[in-house]
């Protein structure tokens, strides 16, 4: 380490020109993958590419060049661009304002579980060394006077250079980011700044402050007090399921033999309204269709909302990293690894768990309004990445050999297929069990299950892993999601709900947007909330 000191101006453009070179594999990749490295055209486009990220960083760091920030700034945004890097090479991943919500709302053990040896060699050498680098450099601030006529300068010539490269390189850039969007959120470590200034800026164009009342008017039919026995109904929420990984849509593997025994009825070609659990949950409890969602300006009560004001029991059980705001304003509990050591290890518990406890959960509820009806939800961890082993025991694990690496692209792709096949073969055990459960029930109530993923999830093809790509330009394996339903003899009876229609309505396009009329509408709540166009059973309700 030398001990001379050096121009914060030296400090600033080393470390910008290594987060620009080195710390965007993943975009030279994606450019050679669209064939820009073929000509010395192409080399001279992503040497200007570079310019500009490092002029752009320079800029960043000038206006931070200060005795009390400059270093602090610079050793934040190279460890980030580091990890960053790793994740969008080895996953496939962009970071765009979606992907920070899902990591600033990421807990440690998800987090745990994406941090495998090549994330900490990534770190080591991408971050910390030169952070190490950064920090054990002397600087030579000068006085004030100098500093502010330094930074001036730097800042002015930053502003230049990032100027002339652009100008220099905009019909090739423009051309680029038009017709391949993704690029635009694979320039690192200025994907990471926008998209955290998008959501911290999020107030600012939506009003957050306040929740608007919906469904005021909801009720329940008079003619549901005459009925013998109330409605219950199990909404189990999946997490990360690929409805073209169902036996039961027509996947060569018997991964779904519960509900195919059980006679379900599934709806094969549903799309979810995000790529992430932040982004999907919420929308789905919505009102709103994902275009108005994504657009609105002020904040909405949802399903769950709904429901209790109809006078209905609500209750939302967590086995993952929570309910994104939905479960707010109605009872909601956690599963409790603590309390559930079969089922549970290292913090994380399987599916079952949330069975566990579940009569004592509802006991607890209004009998005022369970005798009027209830309403469930299941949060799953279902087949949360990148530790699909992790997701399904080993007594119940039917294709081997299983990748039980975090690290997916050293998994062989059958092995990765198989860990992400068990998963799901968990799920329809557990959805099994949740009929057992409600079938136990059948004396003292009209019993019917609704199981729908939040999202898809790749599975290395195209050389993307997992999920989260902006929705514009997703892979259908992200978005195409199962949904799924069960209706006892009793409840199919007292809704007039036909199963030979809805089996005729099995490969009619729905998505998201229908989730929350068509739970209003299972449930028989009358608001002017709810729309029969968008319930997806309205057409087979015969009365």
């Amino acid at each position: 380490m030398s001990k001379r000191s050096v121009s914060p101006l030296w400090l600033i453009v080393g470390a910008s020109l290594w987060m620009a070179v080195a710390g965007n594999g993943a975009l030279w990749r994606r450019l050679n993958g669209l064939g820009l490295l073929n000509s010395w055209q192409g080399w001279a486009f992503t040497v200007g590419m570079s310019v500009v990220i490092c002029a752009a960083l320079m800029l960043i760091l000038g206006l931070l060049s200060w005795r009390a920030t400059l270093k602090p700034a610079s050793i934040v945004l190279v460890v980030a661009t580091a990890l960053a890097s790793h994740f969008m090479l080895r996953y496939g991943v962009v970071i765009d304002p979606g992907m920070m919500v899902n990591l600033l709302q990421t807990d440690t053990r998800e987090a745990g579980a994406l941090l495998n040896l090549g994330a900490l060699a990534s770190l080591l050498f991408l971050g910390l060394v030169p952070a190490w680098l950064i920090w054990r450099q002397r600087v030579d601030y000068g006085s004030l006077r100098r500093q502010l006529g330094r930074n001036a300068a730097l800042v002015a010539v930053a502003i230049s250079l990032l100027a002339l490269t652009l100008l220099a390189s905009f019909q090739t850039l423009a051309s680029v980011t038009h017709n391949h969007k993704e690029v635009r959120y694979l320039i690192n470590p200025l994907n990471s700044l926008y998209a955290l200034g998008n959501v911290l800026t999020q107030p600012l164009r939506r009003d957050t402050s306040k929740r608007l009342p919906l469904g005021e008017d909801a009720s329940l039919p008079p003619a549901q007090a005459t009925r013998a026995r109330p409605s219950l109904l199990v909404l189990v929420l999946g997490e990360t399921a690929r409805s073209d990984h169902f036996g039961i849509n027509g996947y060569p593997r018997p991964t779904t033999p519960s509900l195919e025994r059980e006679g379900a009825l599934s709806f094969r070609n549903a799309w979810s309204c995000g790529t992430s659990t932040a982004a999907s949950v919420p929308c789905m409890f919505s009102h709103l269709p994902r275009e108005q969602f994504e657009s609105r300006k002020t904040e909405f009560e949802g399903l769950l909302d709904v429901l209790q004001r109809a006078g209905l029991a609500v209750l939302w059980v967590d086995n993952q990293s929570g309910c994104k705001g939905v479960c707010e304003r109605v009872p909601h509990a956690t599963v409790n690894p603590a309390e559930n050591p079969t089922l549970c290890s290292d913090g994380e518990c399987l599916d079952m768990a949330l069975l566990e406890g579940l009569d004592a959960r509802l006991a607890k509820l209004d009998p005022e309004r369970r005798a009027r009806g209830t309403v469930v939800v299941l949060h799953q961890m279902g087949s949360h990445g990148p530790a699909y082993h992790r997701r399904s025991p080993a007594t119940q694990k039917r294709f081997l050999p299983e990748c039980t690496n975090t690290d997916l692209q050293g998994c062989g792709r059958d092995s990765l297929v198989n860990a992400y096949d068990n998963s799901i073969a968990y799920t329809d055990h557990f959805l099994g069990q949740v009929i057992d459960w409600l079938k136990r029930r059948e004396t003292g109530a009209d019993t019917a299950l609704l199981y729908v993923s939040d999202h898809g999830e790749s599975l290395g093809e195209n050389n993307l892993y997992l999920h989260g790509l902006p929705y514009a330009f997703a892979p259908d394996t992200q978005k195409r999601v199962p949904w799924v339903t069960w209706l006892s003899e009793n409840y199919r009876h007292s809704t007039g709900l036909d199963a030979g229609c809805l089996v005729t309505q099995r490969d009619a396009h729905l998505s998201h947007d229908n989730y929350f009329h068509s739970v209003l509408g299972l449930m028989e709540v009358q608001t002017s909330a709810y729309q029969a166009s968008l319930d997806v059973y309205a057409s087979c309700r015969n009365r």
